[in-house]
């Protein structure tokens, strides 16, 4: 059994002394003479030749694992009914990995059965690869043997993330991707499938001369032990975009897909389980701001558009109430009724406002009462403006 895997770049090992020593330029002159050395570089331990591989090596989770399997008949006798069985043995299963179930009819001597077989690693820890040969002599004893290969296979990815829920009902998904590995890695691709829910932008890539380019450069290599950081922004579709803000409990954001290569292009590729979040709570009514603006002039009315969501499983019959602070002054008339509001139903509403204080105020002041059972909800520090004097043009 011989795994096959991609050839490695020779290592040769210098050996050199200063020109003053005895030898003077003799290991300098053959290290010149020796084909497997870089012309130009000969100190380098990197040669120019290619080695194959002398051991199973390393395998990593996500790669594909392929090893070449030979039967040779060392005796000077024919053997009939030869069949070859390859499992690989994990600690949760047994998979049979041989092309063909077919047994062979004849084998002649210093004759051989070849068979390659590939299999997408997708556990860590020992594996085991049985191969088992059961043959028929001249004589008609039925003969059997087997070989065991055991290796271990790596995890070569650390993936942490984090969520952030955005006032607007977007989600911001930061995947933290590193290398464990004792070599670098061609990051081929990083992406995130989401679930039916949402819709995904990517906001790993910058806008440069009409060209989108990665914000990790044109080569985008991974060293050892270095982390990437990836942001994905989610939005809900539009079938379940009014119920966003009504959404409880743990739900599905998607799965990531990484796709890599390392040593002269060995492909891996893996795919993480469904990512889930705890959706934020925002009790029986939730306030979001859909429109406001970022400047104001001082004592000058400004409008802002809110909106108000029945996240109860009851309806609502709502009063809304303005209370004026020291700085906001809300205009218009307060303890408006704003009827019944039915369960994961909204509304919009077109407030005006005016500021009595220059600098960074803070909107507050609602007032939000249910009057089939008595209960009010306030809300204050929903949003921020800057307040400007009329007399500074606004840029």
């Amino acid at each position: 059994v011989m795994r096959l895997t991609k050839p490695t770049l020779f290592t040769n090992i210098p050996v050199t002394c200063e020109e003053r020593d005895l030898p003077g330029n003799l290991f300098n002159q053959l290290m010149k003479d020796d084909p497997s050395t870089v012309k130009g570089a000969e100190t380098l331990m990197l040669g120019e030749m290619l080695t194959l591989p002398q051991n199973f090596g390393n395998i990593f989770l996500g790669e594909t694992f392929s090893s070449y399997i030979s039967v040779h008949n060392d005796s000077n006798q024919v053997v009939k009914d030869i069949l070859v069985k390859a499992d690989l043995q994990t600690s949760s299963q047994r998979l049979n990995l041989s092309a063909s179930s077919a047994a062979v009819a004849e084998l002649k001597p210093d004759c051989c059965i070849d068979d390659v077989i590939h299999h997408e690693v997708k556990e860590i820890g020992t594996h085991i690869l049985v191969c088992a040969v059961s043959y028929t002599t001249q004589t008609g004893e039925k003969m059997y043997f087997r070989k065991f290969f055991k290796f271990q296979v790596l995890k070569p990815l650390d993936v942490k993330t984090k969520f952030y829920n955005a006032e607007t009902d977007e989600v911001f998904l930061e995947a933290q991707i590193q290398n464990i590995t004792t070599s670098p890695m061609f990051m081929e691709k990083v992406s995130l499938e989401p679930s039916m829910m949402y819709n995904v932008a990517e906001l790993n890539t910058v806008n440069t001369a009409g060209e989108s380019e990665s914000t990790f450069g044109a080569r985008t290599y991974l060293q050892p032990m270095d982390t990437r950081q990836y942001l994905y922004c989610l939005k809900p579709k539009q079938e379940f975009a009014e119920k966003a803000g009504v959404i409880k409990g743990v739900t599905v954001i998607g799965k990531l897909d990484i796709v890599w290569k390392t040593n002269l292009g060995e492909r891996g590729r893996l795919q993480t389980s469904q990512l889930q979040r705890m959706a934020p709570g925002y009790g029986d009514v939730r306030l979001s701001l859909e429109t406001i603006p970022d400047t104001v002039n001082l004592e000058e009315p400004f409008d802002i558009t809110c909106k108000i969501t029945n996240c109860s499983e009851r309806t609502m019959d709502l009063v809304l109430e303005m209370c004026n602070t020291n700085s906001i002054h809300w205009c218009g008339v307060s303890g408006r009724q704003l009827g019944k509001l039915h369960p994961s139903s909204s509304l919009h509403l077109a407030l005006t406002l005016l500021s009595s204080v220059q600098g960074l105020q803070s909107v507050s002041g609602l007032r939000l009462t249910d009057t089939f059972l008595k209960r009010t909800y306030e809300y204050d520090d929903i949003a921020q403006v800057c307040v400007v004097s009329s007399e500074i043009k606004q840029s």
